[in-house]
């Protein structure tokens, strides 16, 4: 069928006759558009990276931050949208003190990886609001668990990963990563 919108990306409810969703699409193309931000999960931790851009002089020093800390022992890097990713960040630190509060211990990454995939799908859903234009890592390292990563899409999917990319090179990456994992393992 048709490559482009032709009336059916005018809500992210909207189905296409192929059956995709636009909007959806075009908010992965932010991803795509934006700095790339990298995760890699180690034996020991969790490491972060972002290419920071400066598309502007008139930045200020420290203004675009692209790593987040949600809480003591959760990190998040993000591409995209960064009033977006901001936007994300605080749903993700206000879910980690509530889940404090009601059972006082820290969130696991697993549960704090699907509260916020479950808010950023319920953005895909309804005609109202549009879909998150971010994807985000989030990582972590306890003593239960050890280090983990998790990697969100705008579509709402959360992902378990060792190596994780979120850019427009994401998929040479990710067929990287198989290898990269398997040298890091023969390396420990």
């Amino acid at each position: 069928m048709s490559s482009i919108g032709t009336g059916y990306d005018l809500s992210a409810s909207t189905f296409s006759p192929d059956g995709r969703v636009f909007q959806v699409e075009y908010a992965m193309k932010a991803v795509e558009n934006s700095s790339t931000a990298i995760g890699i999960r180690c034996k020991d931790g969790v490491v972060f990276g972002v290419e920071k851009l400066v598309l502007s002089k008139l930045y200020e020093e420290g203004s675009n931050k692209r790593i987040f800390n949600i809480d003591k022992h959760i990190g998040m890097a993000v591409a995209g949208l960064l009033a977006d990713a901001r936007s994300l960040a605080e749903v993700a630190k206000e879910e980690a003190s509530n889940f404090r509060s009601n059972y006082g211990h820290d969130i696991p990454l697993k549960h704090l990886s699907e509260r916020v995939a479950m808010y950023v799908h319920a953005y895909t859903l309804y005609s109202a609001v549009r879909p998150f234009g971010c994807s985000f890592i989030l990582g972590s390292h306890d003593k239960d668990d050890g280090p983990q990563l998790y990697m969100v899409d705008p579509s709402g999917i959360s992902h378990v990963r060792h190596v994780t990319m979120a850019t427009r090179l994401s998929v040479v990456v990710l067929t990287f990563s198989a290898c990269c994992v398997n040298i890091v393992l023969t390396v420990y």
